[in-house]
């Protein structure tokens, strides 16, 4: 049984968008407004999808409890997976007691909170994003800041934002690459033009982080030291994605600004030492050079695994655990239609449980290395694992509904219909380009799965509106960024990884006004490149 998408439901694009947006803003409701617990709005979301996903779309009953069924089972794997195994790495180093060193490693190098956030959250997080993706980069970062003495739900909303600039080349690159072969476009063109839209992003972010938590007051402060990681990382962010690909920026850029700005700071130091409210005042503490080695070791062994996981050779010899289940009556059996693609396209609907593949158990392999090396007792072990299980049961069962809700709203056309929309904005489409980035990233969590979405329509409107396509293609990936900071997914995952679980709309008020903030100044970037600074597109 085939069933074609059907992108205007109703008979008039803007009146079906708005029915098809009804799920988003009861979300938004549901935490802003009435301020209920993650899962349940989650819950309420995918219920409202599905019911107009049957009686609007017309979408077979079963087709929509199947794309239920995919999106939760991949919020479980690799997502939830990737998160249980970071926050058992983070959760032995704690228990070990060389998290403590790992603290004072952090404050030899500055005291200052405000810098100490763009090192952790900026630039290793970017290493991190560029490497893992799928919100493992947070998770990590915002742990390790609540660990410095910052209040979770600060840690959390503040690693989100520094989470910005590197999104766009995360996970080795796949957003892009994954989309540039959908729609037939060389990935090193599309690398390029995003190199050349989100330089203004990357060197605004961090100056942002620390207006945030300290004023105009803190950039004053601290302007060397942020020049120096936000200038090193935006050149080597360029440099990279125009000269070698989209697969490397993020790991070149945060290493560069990792190590400028260490070395910066051996010279230069804040006069104003500045701490966050209920921080510990900080003390310095003389540590060996093993002292120090032995307490970055399980994010050395994080490092080191991640990367073997990526390499081919390793990803080939893993490959027997993967099992490519296709799912009934889903796989190849929707059908994808004009204008969203050039022909019918049918949807593949397989679950990829890749057990040893997965960065998840990357991750997981270096919490064993670390067991051994720090010598952590079993009954310890078993203990971090145990309470992170318990822990994370309820953040799990909220990504796989929020996952799911993404599949649901792909598959019944929901979130096509939205896009689809905006296409119809003619000239001003440049502008709105980026926003359909963002708004399928909020959709779907994932800037691979919008640029995958939504990569289809930029084109067609692209090439409707006599603009390069790998300009519009570009503008999608770089709006998604932003939506990464209220998306569900993220909100989630950040708040289970700082013990906000009940909390998410907390974290959605923080972050959703900073998101609105800079996709319209993403929009805005993208339409003057479009109509005033054309030759800046790739030829």
């Amino acid at each position: 049984m085939e069933w074609k998408q059907v992108y205007d439901p109703i008979g008039n694009i803007w009146i079906s968008a708005g029915v098809a947006s009804l799920p988003i803003i009861l979300f938004f409701v549901s935490l802003v407004v009435l301020k209920l617990k993650g899962w349940k709005a989650a819950l309420f979301t995918v219920l409202l999808s599905s019911f107009i996903a049957v009686f609007v779309y017309k979408m077979p009953v079963v087709m929509v409890f199947l794309s239920f069924s995919q999106g939760f089972m991949n919020g479980l794997w690799p997502i939830a997976w990737i998160i249980l195994a970071a926050i058992f790495l983070y959760k032995l180093s704690v228990k070990s007691g060389y998290f403590e060193y790992l603290k004072s490693s952090v404050i030899a190098i500055t005291p200052d909170h405000r810098i100490q956030v763009i090192l952790i959250a900026y630039c290793f997080g970017a290493f991190l994003e560029g490497a893992i993706g799928f919100g493992g980069p947070v998770a990590i970062t915002a742990a390790l800041l609540m660990g410095l003495g910052l209040r979770p739900l600060y840690a959390a909303g503040l690693c989100m934002i520094a989470n910005t600039a590197p999104v766009a080349f995360g996970a080795v690159g796949i957003p892009i690459i994954a989309m540039s072969h959908a729609v037939g476009v060389d990935p090193v063109s599309v690398g390029a033009m995003v190199g050349r839209i989100l330089p203004p992003v990357t060197l605004f972010v961090p100056f942002f982080i620390v207006f945030l938590m300290d004023g105009m007051k803190g950039v004053k402060e601290t302007f060397p030291a942020i020049a120096v990681a936000s200038v090193s990382f935006a050149i080597t962010q360029y440099i990279t994605s125009n000269s070698v690909g989209p697969e490397l920026p993020d790991i070149t850029s945060a290493i560069v600004s990792l190590v400028c700005t260490t070395l910066f700071l051996r010279v230069w130091h804040v006069k104003n030492v500045f701490r966050v409210k209920g921080a510990d005042e900080y003390t310095e503490t003389n540590l060996s050079t093993k002292q120090i080695l032995l307490a970055w070791i399980p994010f050395i062994f994080l490092i080191i695994t991640v990367v073997l996981w990526t390499l081919p050779i390793v990803k080939n010899s893993l490959a027997f655990s993967t099992f490519n289940i296709s799912m009934p009556y889903i796989n190849g059996t929707m059908i994808q239609t004009a204008p969203i693609v050039l022909e019918d396209t049918s949807i593949k609907s397989v679950f990829k449980f890749d057990l040893l593949g997965s960065v998840g158990t990357a991750i997981f392999f270096a919490a064993i290395l670390t067991i051994f090396a720090l010598k952590i007792k079993p009954k310890m072990a078993v203990k971090a694992a145990s309470e992170t299980v318990r822990e994370m049961f309820v953040p799990v069962i909220n990504i796989g509904l929020v996952v799911a809700y993404a599949y649901i709203a792909k598959n019944s056309a929901q979130a096509a219909t939205m896009g689809l929309a905006l296409s119809h904005t003619g000239d001003a489409f440049a502008f709105f380009s980026p926003i359909i980035g963002w708004l399928g990233v909020f959709l779907t969590g994932s800037d691979t799965s919008s640029n995958l979405l939504f990569g289809p329509l930029q084109q067609v409107t692209a090439n409707q509106l006599n603009v390069p396509d790998i300009m519009f293609l570009a503008a999608n990936s770089v709006g998604g960024v932003v939506g990464k900071m209220i998306s569900p997914q993220s909100i989630a995952v950040a708040c289970a990884a700082v013990g906000l679980v009940g909390r998410e709309s907390e974290l959605f008020r923080f972050t959703v006004k900073y998101s609105i903030f800079f996709i319209i100044a993403i929009g805005v970037i993208c339409y003057i490149i479009t109509h005033f600074l054309p030759f800046i597109i790739p030829a």
